[in-house]
Formats: C-alpha cells, sequence, structure tokens
C-alpha cells in the first residue's frame, strides 16, 4: 500500500467472528511488543524523532501511544465483561501524544509496559468464552463494540502501528 497513513489498510470485518480469526488475532496480539522492540531496536533520537508521514507523529509518539492505547483497550474488556454495556470514556490521542512524558520518557519504558500488559490481556483473552466475546461496550463515538469484533480491531491497530515503523526504517533506508 502506498497510503502513509495506513500503510496495511484499515480495519474491515463484518459478520461473525470464526475461532481461527480469533486465535490468529490473539496471536497478533500476544507477538507485537517483541516486534515493536525489534523494529525499534538501534533507532537513535534522531530517528525517533521522524514523522512516519507529513503531519503525522514521530516514531517516538507512535512507540508511546501504543501502551497508551492497548491500556485504554485493556479496560474496556474489563469493563464490558464485569458490566452490562457500559459506556466507555474516549480519550484524546492526539493531546495524550502532545503531553510531556512523551519526548521524555525512554521508549524503552513503554515497551516494558506494552510488554507486560499484552502478558495479562492475552492471559484474559485466551480465556473468554464464545459468551463472553459476545458482550460489549458503548464507544461514545461509535456506539456499539462486542469484543471478538474488538480483539481484531486491536489486532489490526498494533500492526497498523508497527507498520508505520517499519516503513519509515524502510524509506528512509534505515534498515541493516
Amino acid at each position: 500500500m502506498n497510503d502513509l497513513r495506513y500503510p496495511i489498510g484499515q480495519f474491515d470485518h463484518e459478520g461473525p467472528v470464526s475461532d481461527a480469526e480469533l486465535e490468529a488475532w490473539i496471536d497478533q496480539i500476544e507477538a507485537l511488543p517483541g516486534a515493536l522492540r525489534a523494529a525499534v531496536d538501534g533507532l537513535d533520537d534522531a530517528q525517533l524523532d521522524t514523522r512516519y508521514r507529513p503531519g503525522g507523529w514521530t516514531l517516538r509518539q507512535v512507540v508511546h501511544h501504543v501502551p497508551d492505547s492497548h491500556l485504554n483497550a485493556y479496560i474496556r474488556f474489563k469493563w464490558a465483561l464485569t458490566e452490562t454495556e457500559p459506556i466507555i470514556k474516549a480519550y484524546d490521542e492526539v493531546g495524550w501524544a502532545a503531553l510531556a512524558d512523551i519526548p521524555s520518557v525512554p521508549i524503552s519504558t513503554s515497551l516494558d509496559l506494552l510488554a507486560a500488559l499484552h502478558a495479562r490481556w492475552v492471559l484474559l483473552l485466551r480465556s473468554l468464552t464464545r459468551d463472553d466475546l459476545a458482550r460489549g461496550f458503548i464507544h461514545p463515538d461509535s456506539g456499539p463494540v462486542q469484543l471478538a469484533w474488538n480483539v481484531g480491531n486491536y489486532a489490526w491497530h498494533g500492526r497498523h502501528h508497527l507498520a508505520h515503523i517499519t516503513t519509515t526504517i524502510d524509506r528512509e533506508g534505515w534498515s541493516s
């Protein structure tokens, strides 16, 4: 794909989620922390401060955004599993990416956070029954979200941002 904003395309899934899809998506969520860490390994500050597209985030912002987003997703899953169709809180991801911790905290901190979070999240996801996966929450902007679909959405989300990094590395010729 040549779209720098969506290098792997947008997430699109209609209809029921199969067991094979769920397993593949959970495997992708499980693999993301290691893949993200490997992708940014050896990048210097100037490279991390490179934008993946004009007007887009820096690679550093992308690395910090992924655990921010996935923490929100994990909490949303827990709400949906313990409450009846909760209305979740949206967050300003652009605002979060502009906060003072983003340029100041080493990316290793966010990579470690992502690894720990995904270890717990994957364990939770693998424990869910079909009834659990049929539960959902209400997003104030987009409406009802079923957990089974949301597993795929977040598997895509991780691959999407990983591709922002890897395509930038390739485009800039930083590959070894």
